[in-house]
């Protein structure tokens, strides 16, 4: 069959990417249409296209349902898809990030992961703390806590294999939201909202299932009052520096952010463009914290919230040269999907 459209998006006013995308189609004048992927019909709606891009949303119940398992049956088919399975299958898995990560031998802040509560508690009867806590999924640092000792580990293990936690904390949630306001960077419009779901839930928790029957730890590295997200962009990245929260010790969705050049180690890039060579993927985005001067992974994605980059002064290409100005990382990802299907 003649395809006459080049690439299909999936249009999603949640998400970033589509927009952008979309922008960019237009702009250049590239044969694309918009489609539907919570259609019934949505395998059939891609006959006549070579590609598919779709910017899924961990935040958002019905995309973590299948978004995953449409894509990769599509790229099954034959058409090239963004993200594409090298790409997202760990997105919003930190249990899968702890394989991939060893598997493939890129550093990374040592994780500890169990399915049986014995096991669990054993270890926390054994093991050194303070130890950081964290669910599965979630980002923004969400679902993330200290834990002290081991009487607190054993607290939350006895949880983790019982009534399990919440996706969203309610608590957590207005309680961040009023730190940012105290702190800066919050509003009292914040506040309010975090109010009302702290006693009405939000739709994402009311539909979502209670994760149990594992707990999930990472070894706490002290003094790192900042961290490094490196984004790679098949070969080109950009960077920002986030700095923890006041009084606190996590840094990913803090909005303290520092956009100059000189706050990226070069070596930083360098690394950040070995280990997506390694994963083989279309985008990544890498979050950094320093152990002894070494560089450590904390998490990956494929996803991120184009408006906290915007600010960014520029790019480095693979060899590192750096590229001063204003760029369009999501015209990239479009470029690479045109590439592969050229390819052809």
């Amino acid at each position: 069959m003649d395809k006459k459209f080049k690439i299909a998006v999936h249009d999603d006013p949640l998400t970033g990417f589509s927009k952008l995308w979309i922008e960019y189609l237009k702009e250049k004048r590239i044969p694309f249409k918009v489609v539907n992927c919570y259609s019934s019909s949505i395998v059939n709606d891609l006959k006549d296209c070579h590609s598919l891009m779709w910017h899924h949303n961990h935040g958002d119940y019905r995309d973590k349902i299948f978004a995953k398992e449409l894509l990769y049956a599509i790229e099954h088919s034959g058409i090239h898809v963004f993200p594409n399975f090298k790409t997202s299958w760990y997105f919003d898995d930190k249990i899968g990030q702890k394989y991939l990560l060893e598997s493939l031998k890129i550093p990374h802040v040592k994780t500890y992961i169990f399915y049986n509560k014995e096991e669990a508690i054993n270890w926390a009867n054994s093991s050194t703390f303070p130890k950081v806590f964290k669910l599965r999924s979630g980002a923004g640092s969400e679902n993330v806590k200290k834990i002290a000792n081991k009487y607190q580990a054993i607290s939350l293990i006895n949880k983790a294999f019982s009534s399990g936690f919440e996706q969203y904390n309610r608590a957590e949630g207005l309680k961040e939201r009023i730190k940012k306001l105290i702190y800066g960077g919050g509003s009292i419009k914040s506040v309010l909202g975090g109010l009302y779901y702290y006693f009405f839930s939000t739709n994402f928790a009311r539909m979502s299932f209670r994760e149990k029957c594992y707990f999930y730890v990472q070894d706490f590295i002290p003094n790192n009052n900042f961290d490094i997200r490196v984004i790679v962009v098949c070969d080109k990245a950009f960077a920002i520096k986030r700095y923890v929260r006041k009084n606190d010790f996590r840094a990913s969705g803090s909005g303290y952010i520092d956009y100059s050049r000189h706050s990226i180690p070069e070596n930083i890039i360098k690394t950040a463009f070995t280990m997506n060579d390694k994963l083989d993927s279309q985008c990544t985005a890498f979050d950094f914290i320093y152990e002894n001067n070494k560089p450590l992974v904390v998490e990956i994605s494929f996803g991120f919230n184009p408006s906290f980059y915007n600010n960014c002064v520029g790019y480095w290409e693979k060899s590192l040269k750096f590229h001063s100005g204003k760029f369009n990382p999501y015209a990239w990802m479009v470029d690479n999907l045109l590439d592969k299907i050229n390819e052809k």
